[in-house]
């Protein structure tokens, strides 16, 4: 479920190439893209997403591939030929370089299932890739304190917004990974407080940021960021609406992806 409203970039759909792999830490490859229409993309910061078009086939094609990804989008991209169809995923770009056009997305890796992951970590450089572009989601209010609770796949979008918030902003963000070594540098206003948690890799997501939220002194005033996986996000604004009395205009949340399913294409 998701309550982020989808917005569409002038650039639409952006071809361009793999320029090298970066392991970052045990799961978590970076993957960084450059050159081809990257020179007309239109980057807005916090946590940006698209949908990848990840090759998967010898003769996927990119170049019938609909400008905008709304029903309209959608239904053309459903009457391609499957064995020239791209797999569909969507990624927040961790960060873009408006100097040399570089864009990194960061992808989790936790084991050997699903399509994007694996890719991510043998894809070769020049491999060529197409997006397009599907705004942000990150739409506070006027509110005193702002929330961010996120897990291990929403981290690039948590660390994203913290690095692009006003710099006086106050409130906090509660991040829960299943590995400490996975953690990144963050780049947060001073009074905005980053809680790191981990959880046993064997456990569900949400088994300590539901809990921590619960414990949060969130004041009267707040706009909240609710994002990764479904029961985490969905349990977040529960909690936020039912118990905390936050008005549901105040929180933003989406489920990115659900334990025992691959993310939405």
């Amino acid at each position: 479920m998701s309550n982020i409203t989808v917005t569409h970039a002038d650039s639409g759909l952006v071809l361009t190439n793999v320029a090298r792999t970066t392991r970052l830490s045990p799961h978590i490859v970076r993957v960084t893209f450059a050159g081809g229409q990257l020179d007309r993309f239109e980057y807005k910061g916090f946590d940006q997403w698209f949908r990848l078009a990840v090759p998967v086939h010898d003769e996927d094609r990119f170049d019938n591939l609909p400008q905008r990804f709304g029903v309209g989008g959608l239904l053309k991209f459903l009457t391609l030929p499957k064995g020239t169809r791209p797999v569909i995923r969507n990624y927040t770009i961790r960060q873009f370089d408006p100097q040399t056009r570089e864009l990194d997305v960061d992808f989790v890796i936790h084991g050997t299932e699903g399509i994007a992951a694996p890719w991510a970590t043998s894809v070769a450089p020049g491999t060529q890739v197409a997006f397009i572009d599907q705004g942000c989601g990150w739409a506070p209010v006027p509110a005193e304190r702002a929330l961010i609770v996120a897990d291990e796949s929403a981290m690039p979008a948590a660390l994203a917004i913290l690095r692009d918030m006003p710099r006086g902003a106050r409130g906090d963000a509660v991040i829960e990974l299943f590995d400490e070594r996975d953690a990144q540098d963050v780049e947060a206003p001073e009074g905005m407080t980053v809680h790191w948690l981990f959880r046993d890799p064997s456990d569900k997501p949400g088994t300590l940021a539901l809990p921590a939220l619960r414990d949060l002194d969130i004041g009267d005033s707040l706009y909240a960021f609710a994002v990764g996986e479904s029961a985490l996000a969905t349990g977040a604004r529960r909690h936020l609406v039912n118990e905390r009395g936050v008005p549901k205009a105040n929180v933003t949340f989406c489920g990115y992806w659900r334990v025992g399913r691959a993310s939405p294409s």
